[in-house]
């Protein structure tokens, strides 16, 4: 592997105020005071110590974005964010342009802290708006109100943040097809440069997954998706991956990243990285998820395990799928450093199955593949390869 991938930095923020009932990420209702202090020193710690494991041997390695993420990272104050910041640029090499982007619950943020946040080094924000239906958000378990989002963007445009992102989900609770575009409509006059546009699903070990409320079937839904496509790609934003859309070159770089099968250190309580090796090892690495936890063993940082050669292609299909553009034949080589003869038979059968297309250079899912996308991603699982190879 004579060249290594693009490196960035997740920071994970792992408490909220409450949690929500559909969530299932690493989040923690907040039942104390905040640790700010304590946390943001344990972030610094895990930092140095996994820094050396990024950049080896002195190797001149830049960061070309870092996302925090939550939980409710705008739970902290500036002053904690931009001690993150610095640290992150005197312990690693940033990129002259570097994306940092700022997960913001519009109820934690208090009136004119994006101008903070902005001056203490974040130049792009996500919003969990959702919906902008207060039923919705209620049965959704948002604590914010529809006004928190409407406030939230005119800040954000006002102190220059223009490159921020709107979260919006479909399928809601009792939602017909008209609920889904007026909050589509909604969230595009607040003129986001970005949106995340997906589909709300029981996810196990959920509140809702326990206890589903009543959600449209497969049909509507799908009938909400391809209306609400059709309104962002007429108000000019392009669908670059499954879920997400962007004005021209607004594209999200630390999620590009993720989906390149690039490399990515993992800091903070359940946070997840990868990084490549020169020697061709690609490791992962967890830490772990209790809040308590993790801030005793963060200067000890991660557990770190090889990725198996026979796990690279379906980990990087895994990523490099879901975006419209798929990958090339190049990218796949260089990101696993495996022939592309490793995953041709996969390839032409999926290819002749109408479910992936041929590009000039590699290969994109179809319209019809991106329907059953996690079929087509399953069949470059280990097993599947091994019966390829066979002919059984």
């Amino acid at each position: 592997m004579a060249q290594l991938p693009p490196l960035s930095v997740y920071v994970h923020f792992p408490w909220c105020v409450s949690k929500c009932p559909y969530c299932d990420f690493n989040s923690h209702a907040l039942r104390e005071v905040l640790p700010e202090d304590r946390y943001v020193a344990a972030l610094i710690e895990d930092l140095q110590v996994q820094a050396s494991r990024a950049t080896p041997h002195a190797m001149s390695r830049e960061v070309v974005s870092v996302f925090m993420g939550g939980g409710t990272p705008s739970l902290f104050s500036p002053d904690a964010i931009a001690r993150v910041i610095g640290a992150l640029r005197t312990t690693l090499a940033m990129a002259p342009h570097v994306e940092i982007t700022l997960e913001a619950n519009p109820a934690t943020v208090e009136r004119g802290r994006f101008a903070e946040y902005r001056d203490a080094g974040i130049n792009r924000v996500s919003l969990g708006a959702q919906s902008f239906d207060p039923q919705a958000l209620k049965a959704l378990g948002r604590i914010h109100k529809v006004e928190d989002v409407h406030r939230a963007a005119e800040e954000l445009h006002g102190c220059g943040l223009t490159n921020f992102n709107i979260d919006l989900m479909y399928a809601l609770p009792t939602q017909g097809i008209g609920g889904a575009l007026s909050d589509l409509t909604c969230a595009l006059a607040l003129q986001p440069a970005h949106l995340s546009h997906y589909q709300l699903t029981l996810e196990p070990g959920t509140v809702f997954a326990h206890n589903p409320p009543p959600l449209p079937d497969d049909d509507l839904a799908f009938s909400m998706q391809t209306q609400c496509h059709a309104l962002l790609a007429r108000h000019g934003f392009v669908q670059y991956e499954t879920s997400a859309f962007s004005r021209v070159g607004r594209q999200c770089a630390h999620n590009l990243n993720y989906w390149n099968f690039g490399d990515y250190l993992g800091l903070g309580a359940g946070a997840h990285g990868k990084l490549t090796h020169l020697d061709t090892l690609i490791e992962r690495s967890t830490h772990l998820r209790e809040p308590r936890r993790y801030l005793a063993s963060a200067a000890n940082g991660p557990e770190w395990r090889v990725v198996p050669q026979v796990d690279l292609p379906f980990e990087f299909m895994m990523n490099a799928l879901r975006l419209s553009a798929g990958f090339t034949q190049d990218q796949f080589v260089s990101r696993t450093d495996l022939p592309i003869e490793t995953i041709l038979p996969q390839l032409a059968d999926l290819t002749g199955e109408g479910l992936l297309e041929v590009t000039d250079d590699g290969w994109r899912p179809s319209p019809f593949g991106q329907l059953f996308l996690n079929d087509v991603i399953a069949r470059f699982l280990p097993r599947q390869n091994s019966q390829a190879g066979t002919g059984s």
